[in-house]
């Protein structure tokens, strides 16, 4: 714990919960960022040239973790850019299930164009609704986020896998943003066709940085219409036209995007196992305290398995008093969202709990 502070130092001055807001930024990234900038500064172009191996390493790097092939991973500046292209690469008027509380990012941008939308709420039996909704109208596209950004409510990766082998033919297409660098994932043996995600929440990569990432042969289902300069220019877009080169049309920033290969690789000295392990052991003793509190929806107290983000019964009192206590966190929907990663502490959860008692 004491590499974990003394890398991140917001944690040594703030008892941060918001990471589902935006997390905490390594110092390796903080150098890494005010590295190139101030080579930026210094040789101007230069710049662009020293570091054109970044992308093709940020690629190699996200599939190391999340074992994905790297050809078929797109580098964006944020999750909502990627989305709204593989919309406009979709056929009008396919039949999409959306979940009806999830992100406003995805249900905006989905009900904005012609598609036949349906929903799905939320509740503690979200798998079985979900499995008799397929089975009852088999939607042409499910679209999710893995773990809902206001309720915390965590849809299970296993059914996702038995729905996508029950029902071959949905295309699957999954928001990893407040999932991604809690656990361990592995996209090639997931249930899912596509998974994308924002850096700058649990990876913990700074903002001005996304990806996605397809199975081979998605593009027959896909077809974006982005093109531009930048889509036939370096490693794994070298025949043109290709899938993530009409992700990609547009220059990235070299520092923005590198910072998701920094934070990975600083991820990877913690451990994910050790990171995963940990926030297993606490979100679930704030789950206890929190629901002997009341303070959780009863939706949240009765499944099994829940992410770390947990929607808390409270006021504007509560959250200023939380606030004046440099407790960090957010009011969502009805209540205080609190997110717990593998920077927090037992005697963070402590002091969260002793102040929502006085």
């Amino acid at each position: 714990m004491d590499y974990i502070k003394k890398n991140l130092p917001a944690s040594q001055q703030l008892t941060y919960f918001n990471t589902p807001g935006i997390g905490l930024i390594s110092n390796d990234v903080h150098e890494f960022r005010k590295n190139l900038l101030t080579e930026l500064h210094q040789t101007g172009s230069q710049m662009m040239e020293n570091n054109r191996m970044i992308f093709p390493e940020v690629r190699e790097k996200i599939g190391e973790v999340f074992n994905a092939d790297p050809g078929y991973i797109a580098l964006l500046p944020a999750f909502s850019f990627g989305f709204n292209a593989i919309l406009e690469g979709l056929r009008p008027g396919l039949k999409v299930l959306l979940v009806k509380e999830d992100y406003p990012s995805i249900n905006l941008a989905v009900e904005s164009r012609d598609f036949k939308v349906s929903y799905i709420g939320i509740n503690s039996n979200l798998e079985e609704d979900i499995y008799r909704t397929f089975e009852k109208d088999q939607p042409e596209v499910f679209i999710f986020s893995q773990v809902q950004w206001i309720s915390g409510m965590k849809i299970d990766f296993e059914f996702i896998k038995k729905l996508k082998k029950d029902f071959p033919d949905t295309l699957f297409i999954g928001d990893g943003t407040q999932h991604l660098g809690t656990e361990k994932f592995d996209f090639k043996n997931s249930g899912l066709d596509v998974l994308g995600a924002s850096g700058y929440k649990w990876l913990g990569a700074g903002l001005g940085n996304g990806f996605f990432m397809f199975k081979p042969g998605i593009e027959e289902f896909i077809k974006p219409k982005n093109l531009g300069y930048a889509s036939e220019l370096g490693k794994y877009k070298e025949q043109g036209d290709t899938l993530i080169g009409k992700f990609e049309g547009n220059h990235l920033s070299p520092g923005n995007i590198g910072s998701l290969k920094v934070a990975l690789s600083f991820l990877d000295k913690i451990g994910m196992d050790k990171i995963e392990n940990r926030i297993k052991n606490l979100k679930q003793q704030a789950k206890i305290a929190f629901t002997e509190l009341g303070l959780l929806e009863e939706t949240v107290v009765k499944r099994t398995d829940h992410s770390s983000i947990f929607n808390l019964k409270g006021d504007q009192e509560l959250f200023d008093k939380l606030q004046n206590n440099n407790v960090i966190c957010s009011q969502r929907g009805d209540g205080i969202r609190v997110g717990i990663h593998y920077y927090n502490e037992k005697e963070d959860l402590e002091k969260l709990v002793k102040i929502i008692k006085e």
